[in-house]
C-alpha cells in the first residue's frame, strides 16, 4: 500500500502566483500606481486592537515553526514506523522549505527597502510579510506532510481548513493590526503558493510505502506450510514421512 500524493493542477499553473509575484514586486519597486490603491485599502482595514495583535503572532517563528516540528516529527515517526524506504524524507523537505523562506524573504526586503503603514514606528523592509510566509509555509507543509496518515476524508478536510484558516487568521491580523500593507501579505501568498506547489511535487515523486507491501509486481509467493485452499484437488503440502503406528 502506497500512500501517494496526487496532483491535480499542471505543472504550468505553478507559474500563475509566480508572474503575480513578479508583478506586485515590480510595482512596489517602482513606486507604480498599485501602491496607492494599496494605501487606500490599508486605511480602510486598520484597526489596531489585541485581537489582531494575537492573530498576528500565530504567524511568528516561535509559534509557526514549533508546529511544523511537532507534526513533521508525528510524520517521520509514523512512516519509520511502516517501513518506507525514504521515511525521513517528507519531514526533511518540509523542514528544509521553512529554512529557505527567510533565504529568499530577506533579500527581497532589503531590495525594496519599502516603508511600513502610520501604525508603525517608521522603518524600511516591509515587502514581502515575513511572518504571512512563515504561517503560510509552516501550516500548509505540516498540513501536507499529515494528509498521509489521516485515515478518514472528514479528518483531512479539517487538516486542510484548520491550515488555511490559520493562514487566513494571520494575514488579516497583520493587515488589521497595520503591520503590513496588503500587498505585503498577498505577495507572500504568492511566493508561498509556487514553495508550496514545488513540495507537493517533491511528495507526489517520493510517496511513504507500507512496511511489506513495497509494491504489488511480481508473481504472488507459493504456498507455505500454513497454506490453505478450497480446492480438494490441490496438493496438499508435504508433513515429512509417517511414523509407524502399533498395530493393536
Amino acid at each position: 500500500m502506497s500512500f501517494r500524493a496526487r496532483p491535480q493542477t499542471p505543472h504550468a499553473l505553478l507559474g500563475l502566483p509566480a508572474l503575480l509575484f513578479v508583478l506586485i514586486t515590480w510595482q512596489v519597486a517602482a513606486d507604480g500606481p498599485l501602491l496607492r490603491l494599496d494605501e487606500r485599502l490599508s486605511r480602510a482595514l486598520v484597526h489596531p486592537d489585541r485581537a489582531s495583535e494575537l492573530l498576528s503572532d500565530l504567524g511568528g517563528v516561535p509559534v509557526a515553526v514549533p508546529a511544523l516540528l511537532l507534526v513533521a516529527g508525528y510524520a517521520a515517526w509514523r512512516g519509520r514506523a511502516a517501513g518506507g524506504a525514504r521515511w525521513w524524507a517528507p519531514s526533511a523537505a518540509a523542514v528544509g522549505l521553512i529554512v529557505l523562506a527567510p533565504l529568499i524573504i530577506v533579500p527581497l526586503k532589503e531590495w525594496t527597502d519599502r516603508p511600513g503603514t502610520p501604525a508603525v514606528p517608521p522603518a524600511t523592509g516591509y515587502y514581502p510579510s515575513g511572518h504571512t510566509a512563515t504561517a503560510a509555509i509552516a501550516y500548509g507543509s505540516a498540513v501536507m506532510i499529515l494528509l498521509p496518515w489521516l485515515r478518514t476524508a472528514l479528518a483531512r478536510r479539517a487538516a486542510v481548513v484548520t491550515g488555511a484558516l490559520l493562514v487566513l487568521a494571520v494575514s488579516f491580523g497583520l493587515v488589521r493590526r497595520g503591520y503590513h500593507w496588503p500587498l505585503d501579505v498577498v505577495a507572500s501568498w504568492c511566493l508561498c503558493a509556487v514553495l508550496l506547489g514545488a513540495l507537493r511535487l517533491f511528495l507526489a515523486r517520493n510517496p511513504v510505502r507500507e512496511q511489506g507491501r513495497p509494491c504489488q509486481t511480481g508473481a504472488p509467493p507459493p504456498p507455505t506450510r500454513t497454506t490453505r485452499t478450497s480446492d480438494p484437488r490441490a496438493p496438499r503440502p508435504y508433513r515429512g514421512a509417517r511414523k509407524p503406528q502399533d498395530t493393536p
